[in-house]
């Protein structure tokens, strides 16, 4: 039985409902009167249900889908500007256990290159990732109770913290790791994590049991129920997602949607983040060799439609896209993007050996960290290193109640200033450079308040007279 309410998978996640969910929708994808009712109450910025936002999915008419595409992208810029925060996976080990299908780090793979970084090595990967000019780092590992414990992990964040180089600084470390207990998300809490992410995959259980065979991912109800235990050791901002590929989009969309609002009922604030990942080749693994891949357009209408259900949630889109894609689909509800990322453990440092390559996927979009920034520019968006909000506490339900009355934007649009000037100042390329200081001097005048905007000023001069950094609202 259904029930958003409940700590039980086959309750907040059910798949009758789900079924039910997907046959509403069929019956009534050329309704026009009932479509344009919830593009109208889509656009109160309020959101929309899981069976609401799925009859958008399944709309087929041109007129209709033109209206839905034109409302995510005035609902993404209501809610971030032309803000697009920006970070990079910094892989720490492939060791797993599990046998998923999907990944090369199953555990019968014999042939991929296995690591797992020494502090030293990931000393070396940190300082790498801060001359390029990141902030914010992803840390991904596999599961693997022998080689991936949490006090690793917890060496590994105090490391990463700890590193100072010239004018780099890391500054906010969120997690992907195996679903784990309260205790240890608690420790995670306390180690200074910014957001732990976890993808489900898949919403469908048996086609989950399937995709997962062995290993301790095999438990889809312990997988599902991670982030209520993240929730339960402290952690408020949780990223979900799903595997677009692995099981039928539409339903992967509506059980998306249910855990978003299963979240927000059980613990008064929904994901912070949702990921749209599709499946792509790897070391031992053929993407075409699955049935329910999604081509470009219905890629794009996902991302619209999950824009406008949750509104006031980040998204996040990483290099598995293509530049075209991710050109998109920034226009339709992205908020961060990853760039200069690598897949491999290592990697960032010094290139792999031909003979001992350790990718979890192929990157499509292969371009340096200064490409993109300059690339976001020039379609006149405001790249973004900003961190504050998570060390200044603004997270879990703090962070959505000032987001909802878009309050946010008074802190988001000079910190993203701010951090671009650092950027600028210290990793920019020359014509990187010229862009980003005419794009700071337009923008700055977009700062609502005069007394803001004037401490917004004094600032970006003492970062370029004064060598100053780590300003924040």
């Amino acid at each position: 039985m259904y029930d958003v309410n409940s700590k039980k998978p086959e309750d907040f996640i059910n798949h009758e409902e789900i079924i039910n969910t997907l046959a509403y929708a069929d019956e009534n994808k050329n309704n026009s009167k009932l479509i344009e009712a919830l593009i109208e109450k889509a656009a109160l910025r309020k959101g929309l249900s899981h069976r609401e936002a799925s009859l958008l999915l399944a709309c087929e008419d041109a007129e209709m889908n033109q209206k839905i595409f034109r409302l995510a992208e005035q609902i993404k810029k209501d809610f971030y500007g032309n803000r697009i925060v920006l970070f990079a996976p910094l892989y720490l080990s492939n060791y797993c256990i599990n046998g998923c299908t999907y990944c090369p780090y199953h555990m019968k793979n014999k042939h991929i290159a296995r690591k797992k970084l020494t502090q030293e090595e990931i000393r070396r990967e940190v300082i790498a990732l801060q001359d390029m000019g990141h902030k914010r780092l992803a840390l991904e590992a596999g599961e693997d109770p022998v080689h991936n414990t949490m006090d690793y992990y917890l060496d590994c964040i105090n490391t990463i913290y700890s590193i100072k180089h010239k004018n780099g600084a890391i500054r906010r470390v969120n997690i992907n790791i195996a679903a784990t207990t309260v205790d240890n998300y608690r420790l995670l809490k306390e180690a200074g994590i910014g957001t732990y992410i976890l993808f489900q995959e898949t919403y469908h259980k048996e086609s989950y049991l399937e995709l997962h065979p062995t290993g301790p991912k095999h438990d889809y109800d312990y997988h599902t129920t991670a982030m209520d235990r993240a929730m339960e050791g402290g952690i408020d901002d949780v990223g979900v997602g799903v595997l677009f590929g692995l099981d039928k989009y539409r339903y992967e969309f509506a059980g998306l949607l249910m855990h978003a609002e299963h979240l927000e009922a059980a613990f008064g604030v929904g994901p912070h983040t949702i990921s749209v990942p599709r499946l792509r080749n790897a070391d031992d693994i053929d993407a075409d060799s699955f049935t329910n891949g999604i081509d470009d357009d219905t890629f794009a209408k996902i991302v619209a439609c999950i824009r406008i259900a949750v509104p006031y949630t980040g998204m996040i889109i990483s290099t598995r896209e293509s530049q075209k894609t991710r050109e998109r689909v920034l226009h339709l509800g992205i908020s961060q993007i990853s760039g200069g990322s690598k897949t491999s453990v290592g990697g960032y440092c010094e290139p792999e050996p031909e003979d001992a390559k350790s990718e979890q996927f192929d990157v499509i979009d292969n371009r340096t960290l200064d490409e993109v920034v300059r690339w976001l520019m020039e379609m006149d968006y405001l790249p973004s290193f900003c961190t504050a909000c998570y060390r200044e506490g603004r997270t879990g339900d703090r962070f959505m109640s000032l987001c909802k009355s878009g309050q946010i934007q008074n802190c988001c649009h000079p910190n993203a200033l701010m951090t671009l000037e650092e950027y600028l100042m210290d990793y920019a390329s020359e014509a990187t450079k010229a862009i980003g200081d005419k794009l700071i001097d337009k923008e700055v005048l977009n700062v609502p308040n005069e007394k803001a905007r004037a401490v917004v000023l004094e600032n970006l001069k003492l970062i370029r007279e004064n060598n100053r950094r780590d300003f924040r609202f």
